[in-house]
């Protein structure tokens, strides 16, 4: 009697495990199905992601200011490009920012920032590079085109409301105290980084906003919550999941906002492309 029962709970025992096994594959099945039909979908459609940021340090009269921020084009379809323009033009923007990496191999497409010049600003364009882009070819086309070029230098877009690019990390040598050298103690000071590392790696106590790109969003991730890539090498990002989309805080707490980028590069995993507008605020 003790052999038999001893018997039947194996049986059973395998047969519970048989059924963990076949579960646990349906699960991961149904996972997988998921993330390839939301890359082969959704992943492909640009996102116009709007966020508010509220800070004392803005002038009262700049409230509801409203900056566009476009990162890492790279491969960019004439369809999307135009689209781009006609959705922004459609959302009264003041300010349109470059956020870097905006070629492929330091080749930048011919049309692309005559294209992004039909788009109405109230107080102009300006840009930075990326690590993908050869700076004086993309600052001559930048300034052929009436885009202001920004690296390690910045400007009074308006009184007190101060605009400043650092040089990208990995191709050049930023530096914010020089970027922000003119700045004042009443300015709001916006800074555009292409590498958000910088934010960790430098002082950025007298910046109100950060504006960076360069993770692409993790490229693939689970849910959109977690980036394998980032986990298992620091090559990108030294920072693992920190910088990889959304709000995150420099060293000294500043605000960095970093973009997904717009551009149609290599498969998107719950990693939408996207185009920042960034609303300011007056106030707490």
């Amino acid at each position: 009697m003790g052999a038999r029962a001893s018997k039947v709970m194996k049986l059973l025992k395998n047969w519970t495990w048989r059924k963990i096994i076949r579960a646990t594959l349906i699960v991961f099945l149904i996972i997988a199905a998921i993330h390839i039909i939301h890359a082969l979908t959704l992943d492909r459609i640009l996102q116009y992601k709007e966020v508010s940021l509220y800070s004392q340090n803005l002038p009262p009269e700049m409230d509801g200011y409203r900056v566009a921020f476009i990162a890492d084009t790279h491969i960019l379809s004439d369809s999307r490009l135009r689209g781009i323009v006609d959705e922004l033009n459609s959302r009264d923007i003041d300010l349109l920012l470059l956020g870097g990496d905006m070629s492929v191999g330091g080749h930048v497409p011919e049309g692309k920032f005559e294209t992004f010049t039909e788009i109405a600003t109230t107080d102009g364009m300006f840009g930075i590079s990326g690590n993908h882009d050869w700076y004086p070819r993309l600052f001559e086309a930048y300034i052929v085109n009436g885009i202001m070029p920004l690296a390690n230098s910045g400007l009074h877009v308006r009184e007190n409301f101060y605009l400043a690019g650092v040089e990208d990390l990995w191709g050049g040598n930023p530096c914010i105290e020089t970027a922000i050298a003119d700045a004042t103690a009443d300015d709001f000071v916006l800074l555009l980084s292409h590498n958000p590392d910088v934010a960790m790696q430098q002082d950025t106590s007298d910046v109100d906003l950060i504006l960076s790109g360069h993770t692409h969003g993790g490229q693939i991730t689970f849910f959109c919550v977690w980036a394998p890539y980032f986990t298992l090498r620091r090559h990108i990002t030294e920072y693992g999941q920190r910088f990889r989309a959304g709000w995150a805080q420099s060293r000294d707490g500043t605000p960095v906002l970093v973009s997904r980028g717009a551009g149609e590069y290599l498969p998107r995993v719950f990693a939408r492309p996207q185009v920042v507008i960034v609303t300011l605020r007056h106030g707490e």
